[in-house]
């Protein structure tokens, strides 16, 4: 599939009127086509099933490159899969964007496909922590958005409560930071260990809480009794 192909399948699913309403909801000066996201999902995972490994990283490199809205979801859609092999090319792509981040739509949904990739293989991590003391805001955002599944295990392995720790320790250097999204992401990844680790939270949140928003703090504390 090329990305004329891709492109006229993208648009075969606009809906009338709603690219505006969506422009203005996420902020986007780029083209936005008004494309709901179920049509999207439908789209990548049939691309998914289609295409190989490397005609999946071509295609969403291509999608990408567009800078149309929809079009940079689908090709996180089209890279959003648990097992890819090899996955090295998805990898590199998928850091390739990072600098590229404006929004938090298309961020997230790159980062989903990026945490993928990092489960399949954590020592990647290292590559992730040059992120945090980055000048772009939404590249040190997306080092706790794409480590999320780190706050998940209820039972974690010695590997995954090192990680884990490692990244507390990247959201308290970002403590000082009172930028909107910053605050948010530190409490979004709080707030999800909250509810399998809420020993590690507490203890974070009795030395760090003092010196974060008080909004991020208490979506942080949301879960903890």
């Amino acid at each position: 599939m090329t990305f004329d192909d891709a492109l006229v399948a993208l648009k075969a699913h606009v809906e009338p009127g709603r690219a505006k309403g969506m422009a203005a909801y996420h902020k986007q000066t780029r083209e936005v086509l008004g494309i709901a996201n179920p049509a999207l999902n439908d789209l990548t995972k049939a691309w998914r099933q289609d295409l190989s490994v490397e005609d999946r990283v071509t295609l969403a490199a291509d999608l990408w490159a567009s800078d149309i809205f929809e079009a940079r979801l689908a090709a996180s859609k089209l890279l959003t899969q648990a097992r890819i092999r090899p996955d090295e090319a998805t990898w590199d792509l998928i850091q390739s964007w990072v600098p590229e981040f404006d929004s938090w739509a298309i961020a997230d949904h790159a980062c989903m496909a990026g945490q993928k990739r990092l489960v399949a293989d954590p020592s990647r991590i290292d590559q992730v922590e040059a992120w945090t003391t980055s000048e772009h805001m939404w590249t040190r955002r997306a080092a706790l958005v794409i480590t999320l599944p780190w706050t998940k295990q209820n039972f974690p392995k010695s590997q995954e409560l090192e990680i884990r720790d490692r990244v507390l320790g990247w959201a308290a250097s970002y403590v000082p930071d009172h930028g909107w999204f910053i605050q948010k992401a530190v409490s979004w990844w709080l707030r999800d260990l909250s509810k399998h680790d809420p020993v590690r939270v507490t203890a974070f949140l009795e030395k760090h809480g003092d010196a974060m928003k008080p909004s991020a703090v208490k979506e942080a504390s949301k879960y903890l009794k």
